[in-house]
């Protein structure tokens, strides 16, 4: 038997985070925005060289910039 996630070719942690916008985008105003508030990521990252770490940036925003770039 074949998981119907697999089968239509999703990661198991892609059809988590497709079921879980479902729900919170079927629930009521008010408990919508509260969920979807717990639903925001706020990742970091900084590029360590020479034992010293560089600048922090936000995921989201070195990820526009870098398809910004590249579509240039």
């Amino acid at each position: 038997m074949v998981f119907a996630w697999k089968a239509a070719g999703l990661t198991y942690n892609r059809f988590l985070a497709v079921s879980a916008r479902a729900v919170r985008r079927s629930l009521k105003e008010e408990k919508r925005l509260v969920a979807e508030r717990r639903g925001e990521m706020d990742l970091r990252f900084a590029k360590w060289e020479d034992g010293k770490q560089g600048d922090v940036k936000h995921l989201a925003q070195a990820n526009t910039a870098a398809n910004a770039a590249s579509s240039s």
